[in-house]
């Protein structure tokens, strides 16, 4: 007669039950709330995504564990998620040059320029020269005269000089030379350049108007002309290179507020996805200034003997806001500079902060999605969903091989609209937990029914060998 041991039934109910639990539910497009078509030129395998608002505000999850991109047979594409890096932008600076004309008598051909005196005032600034062998003030043409320059004490580092023509003057042609000296004994020539000016009889012009040079400190300076007439110019702008780190460019959201669980207190509901850098307030009114405490409620264990929630105010920062019009001008605070913080709720204290009802400006920087487009496009980016496992990847593992500077000159997917998809992801992921759960319920009652035909079973063997042995 076969039979099942009563442990062998057990062991069956205790595998069978937990394996029922622990099936993954299907990873499909359906299972998100929220869905963002992507355009892609199809071109490269390697495409990168500025995050829209979009992912961040219907995300249920801190880290963004409910992102996917999905291909159109529904199959999951892997991505890789970076923080953008901050950028050095180089950019161009002028400043006027002060300018001081070295007089010649008319007829002296001799080099003039160790044959001038000049004053200085106690920040070392030139205040005025003079020639010791000429009254006349202003440059002859016969090209002796020369121009005392005043960079200004900032010590900028500067590279280039850019000629300004008088009024009037419209055909000019000439070389000039620069010596720069920081102490007015010890000159050396840093440059040349050959000016020109050419208008024809349309008044088309063709000018050369800049001498460059190598990027150097320089505190005075003193032009001549090695060829051509002198000319005192209108103007000469000294130009230097100057380098900033620019921070990528950041999205933002206005929340409105409702009254706080205390009495002086806003709050503002906020997506858990947003990683919060910078936060500001809008008021309606236009002369405001209040002084605030920022920060959340924590829930507080209950007590003894009570089932009543509890709250506490927690601060995390106290500041002074303001928006207020002066001589026609409008000023505003800035807005406050936070670590990333996700948080499903802000809190502003003040004791007029009702009264105002200021709306809470919320700011930060979008993550750039890599992924590799292997599947069947289109490409749908999808967000929405409780509970899901993360599948971002390391940038490795995504795109191997693949320097900083490859990376930031990938191809640009576009992003389309938000749009709902399917169920929402609650109740997607809702239904999947039922569903389960029923699962395990009939393995369960499936184990229990054989565990107890096995012990009838075991029962009748038993009962069937005592007869065997009484016989």
């Amino acid at each position: 007669m076969t039979y099942f041991h009563p442990a062998h039934l057990i062991m069956l109910a205790l595998t069978c039950g937990p394996a029922g639990a622990q099936t993954p539910a299907p990873d499909l497009p359906a299972n998100y709330s929220h869905a963002i078509a992507l355009t892609v030129s199809g071109k490269n395998a390697m495409v990168q995504l500025r995050l829209p608002p979009a992912a961040y505000l219907n995300a249920h999850s801190a880290s963004l564990d409910d992102l996917r991109v999905f291909d159109a047979r529904g199959a999951a594409l892997p991505f890789a998620l970076l923080h953008p890096a901050t950028e050095a932008k180089d950019s161009r600076r002028q400043f006027a040059v002060k300018l001081f004309p070295v007089g010649v008598a008319e007829g002296d051909t001799r080099d003039v320029r160790n044959d001038v005196d000049i004053k200085l005032a106690p920040d070392g600034s030139v205040t005025s020269i003079s020639s010791r062998h000429a009254a006349a003030s202003a440059p002859a043409a016969d090209g002796h005269a020369g121009l005392i320059l005043d960079f200004g004490s900032e010590r900028t580092p500067v590279d280039a000089l850019v000629f300004t023509l008088p009024d009037g003057v419209t055909n000019y042609q000439a070389q000039v030379a620069l010596e720069v000296s920081d102490d007015l004994q010890r000159w050396e020539t840093v440059g040349y350049a050959n000016l020109a000016w050419l208008a024809n009889r349309e008044r088309d012009t063709l000018t050369s108007n800049r001498m460059e040079f190598g990027a150097r400190t320089m505190r005075y300076g003193r032009l001549y002309w090695p060829q051509g007439n002198a000319r005192p110019f209108a103007a000469i702008m000294a130009e230097s290179r100057a380098s900033a780190d620019v921070a990528p460019a950041q999205d933002s959201i206005v929340l409105p507020p409702h009254a706080g669980r205390f009495p002086n207190d806003l709050a503002y509901d906020a997506p858990i996805g947003l990683p919060v850098s910078r936060l500001g307030l809008n008021f309606s009114a236009t002369n405001v200034v209040m002084p605030a405490l920022v920060g959340h409620y924590i829930e507080l264990p209950t007590t003894k003997g009570s089932s009543a929630t509890r709250w506490e105010f927690s601060p995390r920062l106290q500041t002074t806001v303001f928006q207020i019009t002066q001589d026609g001008k409008q000023r505003g605070s800035r807005d406050i500079e936070l670590d990333e913080v996700h948080a499903t709720s802000w809190v502003i204290r003040a004791p007029d902060a009702r009264a105002r009802q200021p709306a809470l400006r919320l700011a930060w920087t979008p993550q750039t999605l890599v992924f590799l487009g292997s599947g069947a496009p289109p490409y749908t980016l999808h967000v929405g969903r409780d509970k899901a496992r993360s599948m971002q990847r390391a940038i490795d593992l995504v795109a191997p091989g693949f320097s900083g500077a490859e990376l930031q000159g990938l191809e640009q997917a576009v992003a389309g609209p938000v749009k709902a998809s399917g169920p929402d992801g609650r109740e997607a992921s809702a239904a999947l937990e039922a569903g389960r759960a029923a699962h395990q319920r009939v393995l369960i009652l499936w184990a229990m029914l054989l565990l107890g035909v096995g012990v009838l079973g075991f029962m009748a063997w038993k009962l069937v060998a005592q007869m065997k042995k009484a016989d």
